[in-house]
């Protein structure tokens, strides 16, 4: 087999891993839940309400204050949401798995004995964009 086929062959087994699948299985549950769609799109009105407010060269800061508080109780409520939580949960189980995976193929072209090759978990110090610590 070429690379090419052998490619296309892990990109099918990473289908069909069970933490991609339950990610996808929780994803259709959060986009099919009504009250966090509606909950999104309030996010969303409120971040851009905040950033047309910001920019104006007269702003009012009391409507910043109440928007910004306003905009932190519905990021609340979404990240309450027991499909937002869910959805959270699945994606960090498979982004080990995908970290892995990209980590794996990245060594072994870097030259890196494949048998070894493996990814390490380090802190980047934002924890926006952590997986979990240890």
């Amino acid at each position: 087999m070429d690379v090419i086929t052998l490619a296309r062959e892990l990109g099918r087994a990473i289908q069909k891993e069970e933490s991609y699948i339950k990610l996808h299985e929780v994803q259709a549950l959060a986009d099919a839940d009504t009250e966090l769609q509606q909950l999104i799109g309030e996010f969303n009105l409120k971040r851009l309400a905040i950033n047309e407010e910001a920019s104006k060269q007269d702003r009012d800061q009391e409507k910043l204050t109440r928007l910004n508080r306003e905009m932190r109780e519905v990021y609340s409520n979404i990240m309450s949401n027991e499909n937002m939580i869910a959805y959270n949960e699945a994606k960090i189980e498979f982004e080990k798995v995908s970290n892995r995976v990209t980590a794996i193929v990245q060594q072994s072209i870097d030259g890196v004995d494949p048998e070894i090759a493996d990814y390490t978990e380090s802190c980047s110090g934002s924890c926006s964009t952590c997986g979990g610590c240890g």
